[in-house]
């Protein structure tokens, strides 16, 4: 029996998810049950090509695809904050998961541990979703008390509060 678990809230009319990489525990095909049980309508992967092939991983995307989700890969390095590269792909990424959400669906977000990386962007999207970011931070904390690990993290977090006001016209 797998030992991975997804930690669950509600977002944005649906609900999001974070979990650790499925293998981290050495059963890599238990946690993809596990995630398909779950039926998410995305997958977000925050962990790198090396960290998804330390635990069998090497093909992901396409089984996540098979269990009939989507899969958006966002590779960071562990203990860090998006790159340039991931920047340039995240208003697609986050306009899609605010859609699923807002119509109900189910995300889950995972990094290696489901802490840092994976609790980084579901307070993103938690704060895009129109949540007060200290909220946000205290609500996503008490279910998973490591979300969010690094300074750096936070204020890209955070950012997500800016940047949609940023986008708003003056009056």
């Amino acid at each position: 029996m797998s030992g991975l678990v997804i930690y669950a809230l509600p977002v944005g009319g649906g609900t999001l998810a974070i979990a650790s990489l499925p293998g981290r525990g050495g059963d890599y095909r238990g946690d993809l049950e596990v995630f398909h049980e779950w039926k998410p309508g995305i997958v977000v992967s925050m962990t790198t090509e090396a960290e998804m092939a330390e635990v069998g991983g090497h093909n992901l995307g396409s089984d996540i695809h098979g269990i009939a989700s989507r899969w958006c890969h966002l590779p960071v390095p562990d203990f860090s904050a998006p790159g340039s590269d991931v920047e340039a792909k995240w208003p697609e990424v986050s306009r899609n998961v605010r859609r699923a959400l807002k119509g109900g669906g189910r995300v889950i977000v995972h990094c290696m541990g489901g802490c840092g990386r994976s609790g980084m962007v579901a307070l993103r999207l938690m704060v895009e979703c129109g949540e007060d970011r200290f909220e946000a931070l205290k609500r996503l904390r008490s279910l998973r008390d490591c979300a969010v690990e690094t300074k750096g993290q936070l204020q890209w977090a955070f950012s997500g509060a800016l940047a949609e006001r940023d986008e708003t016209p003056e009056p």
